[in-house]
């Protein structure tokens, strides 16, 4: 039986590679060997870059409902618990969208807390 060479595997796999290196500058974009390292962290750093935008988030999220709070004279942390006492389940992501467009419906959402913190 005849040896089958492995030529034609290892340029698929570097082509695989070079393919995610496209646009970077210089040999990351020509060498395997580079483009395979700086593949492997930038891959690295784009998983932890979607674990970090949701933490992020909830930090953005929390600046404007404790805004919003504050303009119906409560703390973010008092307005929380108020909630929680009124088992008021809604999540941060709703309370901040409501405070941006709703300035309404979210002062009822005050009011509830005020209410079970009285």
């Amino acid at each position: 039986m005849a040896r089958i060479k492995g030529g034609l595997n290892a340029k698929k796999k570097h082509n695989r590679v070079l393919k995610l290196a496209k646009g970077y500058r210089g040999a990351r974009s020509k060498q395997y060997r580079i483009a395979k390292q700086s593949v492997m962290r930038a891959l690295t750093s784009a998983f932890a870059g979607r674990k970090q935008r949701k933490r992020e988030m909830r930090v953005l999220w929390i600046a404007r409902i404790n805004a919003a709070c504050r303009m119906n004279g409560l703390s973010y942390s008092k307005f929380m618990y108020g909630l929680k006492q009124a088992e008021v389940s809604i999540n941060r992501k709703m309370l901040s969208d409501l405070a941006i467009n709703d300035a309404e419906g979210f002062a009822k959402f005050c009011d509830t807390a005020k209410a079970k913190l009285a």
